[in-house]
């Protein structure tokens, strides 16, 4: 109810101004305890996923909280589980503003963000800060990893090794995330051979960070929606093959066909919300067919109701994670979907 007063007043401003204002407010109601007032999400089903505990399968996606700063505010919210990030190794701007726009008739969005973040070292001192990530809280936080705009995909596993180890003994999972479409030619580690020497390096690393922490961290991937059924496939092979921990399906699209005409359509960027909606299903209802069962599957890409997560889980995945459904739904989305999943 109180998100419909103020969301005509959030779309008045551009979408960055928005997006950054909602951010800070929500950290300052949570600092005063206003946040405490809101009704507790419905009592939810939890999940075992991934060997770590879910209390719910609703999550929060990557990107709206780069940098780990507002975890406090939106663990209130209710969600299962919050996924940080994109973070890379070292800090840098993104594109250049404006680069976040809404397709307001097709209820999505477009982002050109580029992994805009204040480097891994500032987004471990944010997590360490946490109330939801320390011992008396226990939440499930994913943290996202990514590579610099100007490391070379050669090098691509360098950074994603540098961030491992340093949100390892922070992170409930790691997600490696080589699908956005905003960081030029990152989309290329999802083809074939480099993506296995990836996985191959990463598993690898896994396996010394365990016996160094004591503590085994789930490694997820996260996947483009653009992908060919050949595709989808090599990258299911891939991760069974090196024995990955789970799959999130998907990214943004840079396809525009379901936002032809709009305004804004036009501009360059992942395209989320609903417009991504069937896409992400299909490439989700086709990991699941090829992975049968061996490796869990967050559902990703458009849910703005409880019937969408709801086709998620029904094409295969065990967990979903909202974003740009916030945007347009505001926080009622969390108990929604968390009540239509049970």
């Amino acid at each position: 109810m109180l998100y419909s007063l103020i969301k005509p007043l959030l779309f008045a401003l551009d979408a960055e101004s928005a997006h950054n204002l909602t951010l800070k407010a929500l950290k300052i109601s949570e600092a005063c305890g206003v946040l405490a007032l809101l009704p507790k999400p419905p009592v939810c089903q939890p999940r075992q996923v991934m060997g770590i505990h879910f209390p719910n399968a609703v999550g929060l996606a990557a990107g709206l909280d780069k940098n780990a700063a507002y975890i406090d505010g939106l663990a209130a919210l209710g969600f299962g589980h919050i996924e940080v990030g994109t973070v890379t190794p070292r800090p840098q701007p993104g594109n250049p503003q404006p680069r976040l726009f809404r397709v307001v008739n097709a209820q999505g969005i477009i982002n050109r963000f580029g992994f805009n973040n204040l480097g891994v070292d500032a987004l471990v001192e944010n997590v360490k800060r946490a109330r939801f990530c320390d011992a008396g809280h226990r939440g499930v936080l994913g943290i996202n990893i990514g590579k610099n705009f100007d490391t070379p995909n050669e090098n691509a596993v360098d950074d994603y090794l540098i961030c491992l180890r340093k949100v390892y003994a922070h992170a409930s999972y790691v997600t490696v995330n080589i699908s956005s479409p905003n960081t030029k030619n990152l989309r290329q580690l999802q083809e074939k051979e480099a993506l296995s020497k990836l996985l191959s390096t990463l598993k690898s690393e896994q396996e010394k960070l365990v016996e160094a922490h004591g503590r085994y961290v789930p490694i997820a991937l996260k996947i483009a929606p653009d992908l060919e059924v050949e595709q989808v496939n090599e990258i299911a092979d891939l991760l069974m093959l090196h024995q990955m921990d789970g799959v999130i399906a998907t990214n943004t699209t840079l396809a525009r066909e379901a936002v032809m005409g709009l305004l804004h359509a036009e501009e360059s960027g992942g395209l989320s919300g609903a417009p991504v909606r069937d896409k992400s299903t299909q490439i989700i209802q086709l990991l699941s067919q090829r992975l049968q069962g061996s490796l869990p599957i967050i559902g990703v890409g458009g849910i703005l109701n409880g019937v969408d997560a709801k086709a998620k889980i029904a094409a295969g995945a065990s967990l979903v994670q909202v974003y740009s459904g916030l945007i347009y739904r505001g926080p009622a989305l969390v108990s929604e979907v968390c009540q239509a999943l049970g």
